[in-house]
């Protein structure tokens, strides 16, 4: 398959080369110009987990990933279930945590760890170096440094908001050693992705570090998240999956991004809620028909704190080229205290929750039909918002050993303002 560069029409890259690279001339997103269609949705849908995601997954990366070796990926990278819940009547969490950094992040991640680690041992280049540069407001950074720790020939580079992510989130990933390096950057997640965008746009430096991106905006992540929109209608009868409402909590909007891409291959979503927080540049744009992005503001669900959301454009680019209906899709902004409440709302359904799942459950509270099945993503475990959830609902959460083994380990992070020259001078020593 071949992606294109939705920003440079003549710039077209197979799958190999959109991975190692990342973004494509003039910070563009390399995209499919047509998604592929499957015909038997529900054979497919009958099949185990694993053979179900090589017939999804084959479609993107046959041309660069012969079948045996995808299958291997595959294994490696989806090792862990995504149940879906019942909640009550016709709702449903699709909980997609359960990975090693108990965030669905860990989904797209491994795979593109165990792509990029495939590509390399292809490769007849001795020592090529590789350094991902990547972005995170939350949940990011731990699964992409668990990912690729101790990978060889990989540097891993993490820049996070300083101050504005959970200090448990920050643990997960800022606590490794040896390939993984993390900075804090006096700034908002927004300021952490400008200067991602601005290396890539400097020659000499992609070239002297062999830089890469592991952000949504690397399209493997995305092609991995496809598969468990799959997983969820899987879990239906199949009586119900037609009327399937999904509440996606929405930030740099690549998880809808590859929701919508499942629909587009022929998964019977009926709609999709796309829920953010008070940074809510897309439901004020699919309202209103005006991109007009605020400063960003802190928030409960603070993975969501984006206010220029990367994946937006593939989005676009489905919905022009036809692709994809845009009646299908609805914006919901959720308040601090609408998102304490669905909080409590779950808590008192007898399932305890965390601030972005809250998120989205407040979507489908506010737009699921009576004759409607809603299924809201728990993209990460509560214990990540351990401080917020046990304030809220008056609980305490236990630690998962995941977090636990972190939380006493020293912060090895470093600190550099959100300035382009003192970021190169970090990524170059």
């Amino acid at each position: 398959m071949k992606l294109n560069n939705l920003k440079d029409a003549q710039q077209t890259v197979d799958f190999a080369t959109a991975v190692k690279t990342g973004l494509g001339n003039s910070q563009g997103l390399f995209f499919p110009a047509e998604i592929p269609k499957i015909q038997d949705i529900d054979g497919l849908l009958s099949k185990p987990t694993a053979e179900r995601n090589f017939i999804i997954l084959r479609n993107f990366v046959h041309e660069n990933i012969d079948d045996d070796a995808l299958k291997s990926i595959i294994a490696k990278t989806f090792a862990f279930a995504s149940p879906l819940k019942p909640i009550h009547d016709q709702t449903y969490c699709l909980e997609l945590f359960h990975g090693p950094t108990l965030a669905f992040k860990d989904f797209g991640a491994r795979f593109m760890a165990n792509c990029l680690q495939h590509f390399a041992q292809q490769s007849t280049a001795v020592n090529e170096k590789i350094t991902i540069l990547t972005a995170t407001s939350g949940d990011t950074g731990a699964a992409v440094a668990h990912a690729f720790h101790g990978l060889d020939n990989i540097e891993v580079v993490i820049l996070f908001p300083q101050g504005k992510i959970s200090e448990l989130q920050q643990k997960m990933f800022t606590t490794l050693s040896g390939n993984i390096r993390t900075v804090a950057v006096e700034g908002a997640f927004d300021d952490c992705q400008k200067l991602v965008k601005q290396c890539f746009d400097d020659p000499q430096l992609v070239k002297a570090v062999g830089l890469n991106s592991a952000n949504s905006i690397n399209v493997s992540r995305l092609f991995a998240q496809v598969c468990y929109y799959f997983d969820a209608l899987a879990q239906l009868p199949k009586s119900m999956r037609e009327k399937t409402v999904l509440a996606v909590p929405s930030g740099n909007f690549g998880n809808l991004c590859a929701g919508i891409i499942a629909k587009t291959m022929g998964l019977p979503i009926k709609r999709f809620i796309a829920s953010t927080n008070r940074n809510d540049t897309v439901p004020r744009y699919l309202k209103e028909g005006v991109w007009a992005p605020n400063d960003t503001v802190e928030t409960l669900s603070n993975a969501m704190d984006v206010s220029k959301p990367n994946n937006w454009p593939r989005i676009e680019y489905l919905i022009e080229s036809g692709q994809f209906d845009r009646a299908l899709l609805i914006g919901l902004a959720v308040d601090e205290t609408s998102t304490a409440q669905s909080l409590k709302q779950l808590q008192q359904l007898g399932y305890v929750s965390e601030p972005h799942a809250a998120v989205a459950y407040q979507g489908l509270v506010h737009d699921l039909a009576e004759d409607e099945v809603g299924i809201f993503l728990g993209t990460a475990h509560p214990a990540k918002f351990k401080s917020s959830v046990e304030a809220i609902l008056n609980i305490e959460l236990s630690l998962p050993a995941a977090i636990a083994e972190c939380a006493d380990k020293a912060d090895l992070s470093s600190c550099i303002k959100a300035d382009f020259n003192a970021l190169k001078k970090f990524l170059l020593s």
